[in-house]
């Protein structure tokens, strides 16, 4: 979450008139995550977060989004459901920009991940692969294998002034993973949610044990590998602030997902190099917002260097069973 485009409260109010969630009482801007703006509002009906979709998200996609969503919630997910307006519609624009409302998800995301949030993330995950079987929309992976090079050349010219030797480390890594990618066919694939950070997964303390109380931000899910979303959860939940891995952190989370989907041998013989291709992908655009992200922005910055220790980590990796599979 971030804020790029500022909401006067004029326009704000003559943009919840078309709702029927009661009057606004308060309303602030999110600074975290660096893709799209984002507000918290409390109306007289309860709590909602307003999203201006920015600069990587489609607006001819927007209804994929929105309705996958619907759909998870539909069946079960713990989820933000958008909030259609008096008209029926969901989709609408504020300041310029496509927005939505959605309804606000109780919990907070763990500022440090503990082995006990990773058994729930993981039978979350499955839950949210099995909920998506049946949506029958496609939308290809828009930071997938084919994005990676051209993300990786339009950082060239400034990648050097990030780290010496970075565009050359990268070339060579990014080689071999698109030599080793799995072949079209010869994996399971489904509807991901591709961006399962902790920022991005509410927990509530219930007697000193966290329980998973929902996940938020849809706006990078796409039809891809499902493998490749336990990849990115790897990178995300299983490293410790020392930039080691935790193995006990992966297996709890391997543990509960295949307790909901059981993964194929393919799969697990796939995680490293599907691990190196979420590590790089995660690098890359980190790297193109680090050189890119205007001045001014109301937006918190990360470290790509924080992934190319994850790259180079998962490149060294002797098997699935480094990495607790």
């Amino acid at each position: 979450m971030a804020v790029y485009t500022e909401v006067t409260d004029e326009a704000l109010r003559a943009f919840l008139a078309d709702y029927a969630i009661g009057d606004l009482l308060a309303f602030r801007g999110i600074a975290e995550g660096v893709e799209n703006s984002n507000y918290a509002l409390k109306t007289t009906e309860g709590d909602y977060i307003l999203t201006l979709y920015e600069k990587r998200v489609d607006p001819k996609e927007l209804p994929w989004f929105l309705n996958l969503m619907q759909h998870l919630v539909a069946r079960g997910l713990s989820a933000p459901m958008p909030v259609p307006g008096r008209d029926g519609a969901a989709l609408r624009e504020l300041a310029g920009r496509p927005a939505a409302i959605c309804t606000f998800l109780p919990g907070v995301w763990p500022r440090r991940v503990r082995v006990e949030h990773c058994g729930p993330l993981g039978a979350a995950l499955a839950g949210l692969h099995i909920a998506g079987a049946d949506y029958a929309a496609l939308r290809p992976n828009s930071l997938g294998v084919a994005a990676w090079k051209p993300l990786l050349d339009a950082c060239r010219a400034d990648g050097e002034g990030v780290q010496p030797g970075l565009v050359a480390e990268l070339d060579s890594a990014l080689a071999g993973i698109l030599a080793a990618w799995p072949k079209d066919g010869t994996l399971p694939v489904g509807q991901i949610h591709a961006d399962l950070f902790p920022d991005n997964v509410f927990f509530l303390e219930e007697g000193g044990a966290p329980r998973l109380s929902g996940l938020i931000d849809f706006y990078f899910a796409c039809t891809e590998l499902l493998a490749y979303d336990v990849a990115v959860c790897l990178n995300a939940w299983c490293f410790e602030a020392d930039r080691s891995f935790n193995v006990t952190k992966a297996r709890a989370l391997l543990r509960e997902y295949a307790a909901r989907r059981p993964m194929s041998e393919a799969e697990r013989a796939a995680l490293p190099v599907l691990c190196r291709g979420a590590a790089i992908r995660f690098l890359l655009t980190r790297l193109y917002d680090w050189v890119n992200t205007p001045k001014g922005a109301m937006v918190t910055r990360k470290d790509p260097l924080e992934y190319l220790h994850k790259l180079r980590f998962f490149t060294l990796a002797a098997g699935p069973e480094a990495i607790g599979a």
